[in-house]
């Protein structure tokens, strides 16, 4: 099988852990809209355009993909086929023993909106300056003095065999994730009976149905790309317990919640959950995020 992907290091490591998984394949490199520089607006969009449009020429068989990067509507034509067993969860802070440690002022390094927000929510002190590039250019970043620490996923650590750069894990029911970080999304023609099959047999059920239940939470309050949104949803004795945290790009203000619901339904528990935050205030909160984005960009 042809399987497509971004030329990162990253995402050539996580193709590569698909082929093995599948037991043969080719792997294809796109260069997508992003990867040009390219910001196509508030989505996702632009990580993986290029790659559906190859999916949709069949030009490869299955791609693969960052969960996280996924945007929620997919290209007419394709589906999220399935996910391998996910990877670590949690985001990691690099270059000190602990978030506490870190003295007021200390310039925090991160490129997403996500962690800037719980970063200021919880050390209002800190000083959350803007870190882009792969996770080596962030590590240089950082070993260069643009920041004093850096926060980055403990997954793409690993997959990349960069564990020696994790000074602390972040309790993720204080720092819930992206999404669906630490998985892979499997995407492919909704026709194509052999990609399938293929992707159906390497996923984990667990893993689907957490990432089912994120991704819904995250379409139903709307999110984009200029939401701070977190979402963590776990397998707990034969149901699903699942986290979500939306908060100002500032810190200044936010709305948490948790709910357990059955694993048969994934995306109604994310559904539930994004009603109860929307009944809190979430709404506004999405409102103002994206005003108070638009306003930094």
């Amino acid at each position: 099988m042809r399987i497509g992907t971004r030329s990162s290091a990253l995402a050539m490591t996580q193709a590569r852990a698909v082929v093995k998984l599948l037991g043969a394949g080719q792997v294809v490199t796109i260069t997508t809209s992003g990867d040009r520089g390219v910001d196509s607006g508030s989505d996702k969009s632009r990580w993986v355009d290029a790659i559906e449009a190859a999916l949709l020429a069949g030009e490869i068989d299955l791609a693969v993909h960052s969960a996280k990067d996924l945007p929620g509507e997919l290209a007419a034509g394709l589906e999220l086929l399935g996910a391998p067993t996910r990877a670590a969860v949690q985001d990691v802070l690099c270059g000190c023993q602990s978030l506490e440690e870190l003295p007021g002022g200390a310039r925090v390094g991160t490129g997403s909106m996500r962690r800037g927000a719980q970063l200021r929510a919880a050390r209002e002190d800190l000083e959350v300056v803007p870190v882009s590039g792969n996770v080596d250019t962030r590590l240089r970043k950082l070993g260069d003095g643009a920041c004093d620490a850096l926060v980055l996923a403990r997954a793409g650590l690993e997959r990349l065999g960069l564990e020696r750069a994790v000074g602390c894990v972040l309790d993720p029911e204080r720092f819930p994730p992206s999404p669906g970080q630490g998985a892979l999304a499997l995407q492919g023609r909704a026709a194509d009976a052999r990609a399938s099959a293929a992707a159906a047999g390497i996923t984990d059920e667990d893993t689907l149905a957490c990432l089912l239940a994120e991704r819904a939470l995250a379409s139903a309050l709307g999110a984009s790309c200029h939401t701070p949104l977190g979402a963590l949803a776990l397998p707990i004795g034969g149901r699903l317990d699942l986290r979500a945290w939306v908060g100002l790009p500032d810190g200044s203000a936010w709305i948490s919640d948790r709910l357990t619901g059955a694993q048969d339904d994934p995306p109604a528990l994310g559904r539930a959950v994004a009603q109860r935050m929307l009944r809190a205030g979430a709404q506004r909160l999405l409102k103002d995020a994206e005003a108070m984005a638009l306003e930094r960009a």
